[in-house]
């Protein structure tokens, strides 16, 4: 048994035992989500504690997105099957590109689903997984793991500093090799897990909660919303089609027939509709001023004006 690892994961908040589930084996099914939940209402509280870095990453990603760069997400186990999942999750709200938002998990693809064994301690896997999507200095990392000191994400870190790329960590424990290697270091400090050592829980919460925070402002900062509609969605489903309906609805105060009109003429992208329907503009004319604003629609409207 490697004792340097017993003493260290002794010292980890996240594999502490929590004094209040210490009798959650003696538990009714109403006690146990009872108890399961007065502990994540303190998840949200350990998120706003780090807010300023949290704006901090934000501030970098889109720094990135602007230079035609990505985020990139790693992660190991849980940590790592979430920043997938916020990645896969990019395209059809945002309109964005398959590779503007990538998710790395220790593994690959089949650690999506099933466990691999020592995936998390292959250092040199990190390095080749980001060289494979030709990770660059001009790219951001966010390595992810409750722990704070995995080593596949710490290596992926350290390779990231190398090429003078910006990093992120996200870690559930203080002062971690993680945050210590990291420009910028999101320690979100839930506390003990009602399951000793179980950070799916609470940490795995809080990660969830901090890459929606990094990829939606960061979008929005990008211009991808108006108001708080999603306009850049893709409509590629049945479901989404009565979104793109209801948004440019909801935007424009249309009814419903101009709304499903406007949208066939702008092929389906909400945010033109939009722009045709409260600038008065032909559709050539209403895409060359969105253009030229980035696809700001706010600022697109004010320079019509």
């Amino acid at each position: 048994m490697n004792e340097t690892l017993l003493q260290t994961l002794s010292t980890l908040i996240t594999e502490q035992r929590n004094p209040h589930s210490m009798e959650v084996d003696c538990l009714s099914a109403l006690e146990i989500v009872t108890l399961m939940n007065t502990e994540d209402k303190k998840v949200p509280l350990a998120v706003e504690r780090v807010l300023p870095q949290i704006a901090q990453a934000v501030e970098a990603v889109v720094k990135a997105f602007q230079c035609g760069a990505r985020l990139v997400y790693l992660g190991a186990g849980t940590s790592g099957r979430l920043g997938v999942l916020d990645a896969s999750e990019c395209p059809p709200t945002f309109g964005v590109h398959n590779e503007m938002v990538k998710g790395i998990i220790a593994g690959g693809e089949p650690a999506i689903r099933y466990p691999i064994e020592g995936a998390e301690d292959n250092s040199n896997a990190a390095v080749t997984d980001l060289q494979a999507i030709d990770f660059n200095a001009k790219d951001v990392l966010v390595g992810i793991a409750a722990s704070g000191r995995t080593p596949y994400v710490l290596s992926a870190l350290g390779y990231a500093k190398q090429l003078g790329a910006i990093t992120v960590s996200i870690a559930s424990n203080p002062n971690s090799p993680m945050a210590q290697t990291a420009d910028i270091a999101i320690d979100t400090l839930v506390g003990a897990e009602v399951l000793t050592g179980s950070s799916r829980l609470k940490s795995g919460t809080a990660q969830k909660l901090v890459l929606n925070m990094i990829s939606t402002a960061s979008m929005i900062l990008l211009g991808k919303c108006y108001e708080n509609l999603m306009v850049d969605m893709q409509a590629s489903n049945e479901k989404l089609k009565a979104r793109a309906v209801r948004i440019v609805m909801q935007a424009t105060e249309c009814d419903e027939t101009i709304a499903e009109q406007t949208l066939t003429i702008a092929e389906q992208n909400a945010k033109l509709a939009i722009m045709i329907l409260l600038s008065g503009l032909e559709k050539d004319e209403a895409q060359a001023l969105l253009e030229k604003e980035k696809g700001r629609l706010r600022k697109a409207l004010a320079g019509k004006e």
